[in-house]
């Protein structure tokens, strides 16, 4: 089976109990980023805004609300069951739903003003030469002018918090994340993503080979958190 593959069948578990498990992993504190990158996409302006990779779709939800009239937000994922939990919930109802793969989006050129993702660049890191691909295709569907911001777990520059925060994922992500979703595979895959994902500095310079002009960053929780914007 192909990571590709695999990961898919790992996020078709967890639908029922993913969203819970986040917030008990980060104590909440994962509604706050996602809402931060909502405020990042009000400031950015347009009327038409991508959450690519939404899973349940709590980001594009947080989008919609925030979304005036005359604005669109479209939303996709390539597992079934997460969509299908997203659809569900009651303020998706202006949500422009779709199944795809992130790295072949089935938009036109230039089709977007903004596009977000949340916590799953990890999973589109196969290797360093698909990432960019993969930023490249966000890039081909952003009008000139247009923000791709990025909310995914960094590494912190200080070396004794970096330990302890690898030493959290390690010792409570798996334990946790299995014992309230049933999936020991998920979650171990998990642990095992984040301690490895690149430095906030790191993703920049990706972005940057991707195309993309101007790259903004922002740190939060010592580090181990960062939200990158890049400009088309």
């Amino acid at each position: 089976m192909s990571r590709n593959k695999s990961i898919q069948r790992i996020f078709s578990q967890v639908p029922k109990t993913y969203e819970r498990v986040n917030h008990l992993l980060t104590f909440g504190l994962d509604i706050l980023w996602r809402k931060k990158v909502v405020q990042y996409a009000i400031k950015k302006g347009g009327s038409r805004w991508l959450d690519v990779c939404t899973g349940t779709g709590e980001t594009a939800v947080y989008l919609s609300q925030q979304a005036s009239e005359n604005k669109y937000v479209f939303a996709v994922d390539f597992t079934l069951p997460m969509l299908q939990e997203a659809v569900r919930k009651t303020d998706a109802g202006n949500i422009h739903f779709s199944q795809a793969d992130a790295r072949k989006l089935p938009f036109p050129d230039r089709s977007f003003d903004l596009i977000t993702i949340s916590f799953a660049t990890r999973n589109l890191n196969l290797n360093h030469e698909i990432l960019i691909q993969t930023f490249m295709e966000f890039h081909r569907v952003l009008i000139p002018g247009g923000w791709f911001v990025n909310l995914e777990t960094s590494q912190p520059r200080n070396p004794l918090i970096q330990k302890i925060f690898h030493f959290y994922i390690r010792a409570l992500v798996q334990q946790l994340g299995y014992r309230i979703s049933g999936s020991n595979v998920g979650y171990a895959y998990l642990a095992r993503t984040i301690p490895r994902f690149y430095t906030a500095e790191e993703l920049s310079n990706i972005l940057i080979q991707a195309g993309f002009k101007t790259v903004e960053i922002s740190k939060m929780l010592l580090g181990a958190i960062a939200i990158h914007a890049g400009s088309k």
